[in-house]
C-alpha cells in the first residue's frame, strides 16, 4: 500500500509540473508576491523525479517505446533447514512452475501467472507467493510475501546416530508452516552509467560494460510452526526395525522472527556482444534479528536478539534490440537465524524466462526517425 501511495504522489507531482509549464495562469498583482516561488518549487520537484531515471546515453540507451507485452515462465524453489545440538533436517517442496502474460506501460508492469499443475479454483493448502520489484536507474525496491502450503518434503536428515539419510529422502511432511513478508530498498551509486532495468525489467539497453556499488535497508517478518511430535513419528516410521532415534527437544515449535537490516553489494553489467547483456549482482545484509517462540521442551518460551548475515543474489542474461527482447533472470535470497540451541536457514528464489515486444514509439523517437 505504501508503495502505491509513493508512486501516486510521484505521478501527481509530475502531472502538476507539466501542467504548470503548458498552461500558465495569470494572477492578480496582490497574490503574485506570494506565489512567485511556486514555479521554482514545482520545477525542483520535477527535476527530482526525473533524476530517478537520468542516464548517460554513452553507456545506456533509454526505452524507445511506451508499451510492451511479454510472456514469462517462472520456476520457484525453496529450502528450509532446521537444526539443534548437531542435528539438522532439510525440508523443501517440489519446485513450482508458472506461466502468464504481462502488459507494461513506462514504469508500470501488470500481469498474472498460472500454476501449471493447479489451474483450477480449488487452491486450498497451496503456497501463496507474491514478489514485486521496481528497478529505476537510481533506486530499487523489492516486496515479497510467501506462505507455504502443505507440500513440504523431507530432503535430508542428520540425527547423529550414523543413520543413513536415504531412509527419509523425499518423504512428504505436512507439519511445517513457514511465512515470510519483507521489504528491501537500495540505492545504486553509479546510476548514470550502470542500468539495473537493462538486466531485470528490459526498459533500457546497456551499451557499454559497467558496474556499481549499492547500499540499502530492509525489514522482514518471519513465522514458523513445526508439529514436533508428528515429525518424530514420521522419522520413526522410516527407521529399520529395532533402530531408535529421536529429535533433539531444542527444535522450535512456534516462533516469530523480525529483522532490520543494512546491506551493501556490487553489480556488474557485461555487454559481451551487440544487444547482449549478462548481469551478476550480490548484496550482503547485516541483520539485527529479534525472535520469540517455544521449543519442544520449554513451553515458557524464549527470546533472543542477535546480528546475523543474510544475502541476496541476482543474475540475468538478455538480448534487447529496443523492439524485441528475450532472456532469463534468477533471484536468490538467504535468511539465517542462530541461537544457542536452534538454527534456521531459509533459501528461496525464482528463475524467469521471458520474451517480449515493445510498441508505440515515443514522440521524440518518432521525430528522430522522421
Amino acid at each position: 500500500m505504501m508503495l502505491k501511495i509513493w508512486l501516486a504522489l510521484l505521478l501527481m507531482s509530475w502531472t502538476c509540473a507539466v501542467m504548470a509549464d503548458e498552461h500558465p495562469v495569470a494572477l492578480p498583482d496582490s497574490v503574485k508576491a506570494d506565489t512567485v516561488a511556486k514555479p521554482r518549487e514545482i520545477g525542483k520537484i520535477r527535476e527530482t523525479i526525473r533524476e530517478f531515471d537520468r542516464l548517460n546515453k554513452e553507456y545506456i540507451e533509454p526505452q524507445h517505446y511506451e508499451w510492451t507485452v511479454m510472456t514469462q515462465v517462472t520456476r520457484t524453489f525453496e529450502s528450509f533447514i532446521l537444526g539443534s545440538n548437531g542435528q539438522s533436517i532439510t525440508f523443501a517442496p517440489d519446485g513450482q512452475t508458472k506461466v502468464g502474460p504481462y502488459l507494461g506501460w513506462r514504469w508500470f508492469f501488470f500481469g498474472y501467472t498460472f500454476d501449471i499443475k493447479n489451474i483450477g479454483f480449488n487452491q486450498s493448502g497451496l503456497r501463496k507467493e507474491f514478489d514485486f520489484s521496481i528497478y529505476s536507474s537510481q533506486v530499487g525496491v523489492d516486496l515479497f510475501y510467501r506462505r507455504t502450503g502443505n507440500d513440504y518434503k523431507i530432503r535430508d536428515v542428520k540425527l547423529g546416530y550414523d543413520i543413513d539419510s536415504d531412509y527419509f529422502e523425499d518423504v512428504p511432511f505436512g507439519g511445517l508452516k513457514v511465512g515470510i513478508t519483507g521489504l528491501n530498498a537500495y540505492y545504486i551509486f553509479n546510476h548514470g552509467r550502470f542500468s539495473y532495468p537493462a538486466a531485470f525489467s528490459q526498459s533500457t539497453c546497456q551499451k557499454v560494460s559497467c558496474g556499481s556499488w549499492m547500499a540499502g535497508a530492509g525489514y522482514t517478518k518471519n513465522t514458523l510452526k513445526l508439529d514436533f511430535e508428528r515429525l518424530n513419528e514420521t522419522i520413526s516410521s522410516r527407521l529399520p526395525q529395532g533402530t531408535e532415534a529421536r529429535l533433539d527437544s531444542g527444535m522450535v515449535l512456534d516462533v516469530k522472527y523480525t529483522d532490520f537490516s543494512l546491506s551493501a553489494g556490487y553489480a556488474y553489467n557485461w555487454v559481451f556482444a551487440k544487444n547482449w547483456l549478462f548481469c551478476a549482482s550480490a548484496q550482503a545484509a547485516l541483520a539485527y534479528k529479534t525472535s520469540n517462540g517455544n521449543t519442544a521442551d520449554e513451553r515458557k518460551g524464549f527470546d533472543f536478539a542477535k546480528v546475523n548475515l543474510d544475502g541476496i543474489g541476482r543474475f540475468g542474461m538478455v538480448y534487447n534490440n529496443t523492439r524485441w527482447y528475450a532472456g532469463w533472470s534468477a533471484i536468490l535470497r538467504s535468511n539465517n537465524y542462530h541461537a544457542s540451541r536452534f538454527t534456521a536457514n531459509n533459501i528461496f528464489g525464482s528463475f524467469n524466462a521471458y520474451i517480449g515486444y515493445n510498441f508505440k514509439l515515443k514522440k521524440k523517437y518518432k521525430k528522430l526517425k522522421g
